[in-house]
């Protein structure tokens, strides 16, 4: 017997009216994608998570009358099971740390593809994280610099407080996935991943799941961060 997908209930919050269309048009082509509720701005965002209760809700982090990181932390407030992704044209990791602070769950740059923006609502909404690739590279050379450090950062981000991990960890992962987690480290998506090693991008996303579960993560970001710490990964 087929096995049948859970319905995925999106709320989509955006102010331009267009963009949001489109966004809908990509998500309503997936089977087991809803969308139940669009709006306009931070305070519509509040009145739709309260109403609908959705899995997932893309907003973009500017908006009139409320923000997007305040409208996060309001929608998190009055709807706990939601989980919010951040829709932004700014690829600076400063705006990344206030979203992830706000109890947002992804952070997606509005130049996004089509696959990333399925793939991002998929991974949210299984109860993991997801940051656009670009993003990603960016993170990864703050991070680096803030590891260097003591204590915390100025935004509170610990960087030396990371538990040692086994390095048999690294060494149960094939040949094929330590490129991929490599080509990942480097802020490559699913996509960016198979072209460069002539693989489908459905195999990479194998791959990438193998690479988490031996790692004992739930995303890639994780995955990515843990191999930076460890040496696993060169940049």
């Amino acid at each position: 017997m087929e096995k049948v997908q859970q319905e995925i209930r999106i709320v989509i919050v955006d102010d331009h009216q267009l963009f949001r269309e489109g966004v809908k048009r990509i998500l309503e082509m997936e089977k087991d994608f809803q969308v139940v509720g669009e709006g306009a701005d931070g305070e519509e965002a509040f009145r739709l998570a309260e109403d609908h209760k959705p899995d997932v809700v893309l907003m973009d982090i500017n908006m009139p009358n409320v923000s997007g990181v305040s409208a996060a932390e309001q929608v998190i407030s009055v709807s706990p099971g939601t989980r919010v992704i951040m829709l932004s044209i700014h690829d600076d990791e400063g705006y990344v740390y206030r979203t992830l602070r706000s109890g947002a769950s992804g952070y997606l740059l509005k130049e996004m593809g089509t696959n990333d923006l399925v793939e991002a609502v998929r991974v949210v909404a299984s109860g993991g994280a997801y940051i656009h690739p670009k993003v990603t590279g960016k993170l990864i050379e703050e991070f680096r610099r803030l590891s260097e450090q003591e204590g915390t950062n100025d935004r509170g981000i610990a960087v030396d407080d990371a538990e040692p991990i086994d390095p048999k960890v690294i060494e149960s992962l094939t040949r094929r996935e330590r490129e991929v987690l490599q080509l990942m480290a480097e802020g490559k998506s699913n996509r960016a991943i198979g072209e460069f090693l002539f693989i489908s991008e459905k195999t990479v996303k194998n791959h990438v799941s193998s690479i988490l579960q031996k790692l004992s993560v739930q995303d890639r970001t994780q995955a990515v961060v843990i191999s930076i710490k460890n040496g696993w990964v060169k940049l």
